[in-house]
């Protein structure tokens, strides 16, 4: 069996459920996908974006502290994380769809 994604510097327990919640089980898997796919898989199943957590991904993938992203290349990973959340993030719903969930109309995602 092959490593948990937890095993990855910077990720624990809740990077395990997070991740399993996309599709990715595995340490290699998240290795094979890459920081920015698997990232994007994380925002299309419900992750809310947060930069840090995207910094955390990438440094614990090179296999550096999450705190030694700084300067040029912190500003660099936030254009890319941007560009991320702008293209993955879940389809907003109308105010109709929200009222029609709240009363248990529609089924539940």
């Amino acid at each position: 069996m092959s490593a948990p994604v937890s095993s990855i510097r910077n990720l624990g327990p809740a990077s395990d459920a997070a991740f399993a919640r996309a599709g990715i089980h595995t340490a290699d898997e998240l290795r094979a996908l890459g920081p920015d796919k698997a990232y994007a898989m994380l925002l299309e199943t419900g992750t809310k974006p947060h930069f840090i957590g995207y910094y955390v991904l990438v440094m614990g993938l090179q296999g550096r502290p999450w705190n030694d992203c700084k300067g040029k290349e912190k500003a660099a990973l936030r254009v890319k994380f941007d560009a991320l959340k702008a293209a993955h993030q879940p389809a907003q719903k109308t105010d109709f769809e929200r009222i029609l969930d709240e009363i248990g109309i529609r089924p539940a995602e």
